[in-house]
């Protein structure tokens, strides 16, 4: 089993309190002897930071793991591999400059297909390929489309210009596979460059849960004074957070979205979300 979540706010004290929140909800358990992986990515004072872990045991507390993280931005992953072995090159997310990826899911036909892949991406980015998974050689062509649009390098880039890269890099990945047979991919991602997180799915169940104003900060704060004193303006919290892959057959101790109207709202299949500081989540068809 895996998971994918991302995390975008305008309290990066609050972050932590945020994931523990939905502890449960993100938690992930393997089959028995199972080994998962984890990584996580968020900026802070500027920086790019990730921690990664490839072998983490067949248990993965998410909240745990970023419970010390200050960041109103990042996004995380726990992987159970299914192409490329367990070591740090092949953990999401994966980071090029300031752009975060991180994927679930898996590449239809990725064997026959990937060497194709890797020769579309222009060679300077070529050589940024470290692993071997599917889910990294996507995230390159993902950047090639940036190149191409000349927004590679800049600091800020509009949504509509990610959303259209993802589209362009699922038009070509599934046009490859089907030109061997293969059906078109089945995968969520999650992508961000520190001022947005723009998650494209086409996979396994995806949900959001929106956490805005005193209600929500002052359940988050708990009986926590110390906190609640250095925590003003309540009201003008505003979170989102985004999650994928729980597993609809058996819970195990991971939510069914679909039955938690209240809490978590369902994504659409074939839908891309926009996730923004101190706006609802923008859903749109691929």
């Amino acid at each position: 089993m895996a998971r994918l979540f991302g995390l975008i706010g305008n309290r990066a004290d609050l972050a932590g309190r945020v994931l523990a929140s939905e502890a449960e909800s993100l938690r992930v358990r393997g089959r028995p002897g199972a080994q998962l992986g984890w990584g996580v990515g968020f900026y802070q004072g500027g920086e790019v930071l990730m921690r990664r872990r490839p072998i983490d045991g067949d248990e993965i507390d998410v909240a745990k793991i970023a419970t010390d993280v200050r960041a109103d931005v990042l996004i995380g992953h726990v992987r159970a591999a299914t192409v490329g072995t367990l070591r740090t090159e092949n953990t999401h997310p994966f980071r090029y400059r300031q752009w975060l990826f991180a994927q679930t899911g898996t590449v239809s036909q990725f064997d026959a297909v990937r060497e194709r892949l890797v020769l579309s991406v222009p060679e300077f980015l070529r050589g940024g390929i470290r692993g071997e998974t599917d889910s990294e050689i996507f995230f390159h062509v993902f950047l090639s489309f940036l190149h191409d649009a000349g927004r590679l390098n800049d600091i800020t880039v509009e949504p509509p210009v990610i959303c259209e890269a993802l589209r362009s890099s699922l038009s070509v990945v599934d046009g490859m596979s089907a030109e061997v047979g293969g059906e078109p991919s089945a995968v969520n991602i999650l992508v961000t460059n520190g001022d947005t997180i723009i998650g494209l799915h086409r996979g396994r169940p995806m949900g959001y849960r929106l956490f805005s104003g005193k209600g929500d900060a002052e359940q988050i704060i708990g009986e926590d004074v110390a906190l609640r004193r250095k925590t003003p303006e309540l009201s003008q919290m505003h979170f989102v957070l985004v999650a994928s892959d729980f597993d609809t057959e058996s819970p195990s101790g991971s939510i069914r979205v679909e039955q938690q109207p209240s809490r978590w709202k369902n994504v659409g299949d074939r839908a891309i979300v926009t996730l923004a500081r101190g706006t609802d989540p923008q859903i749109e068809a691929i």
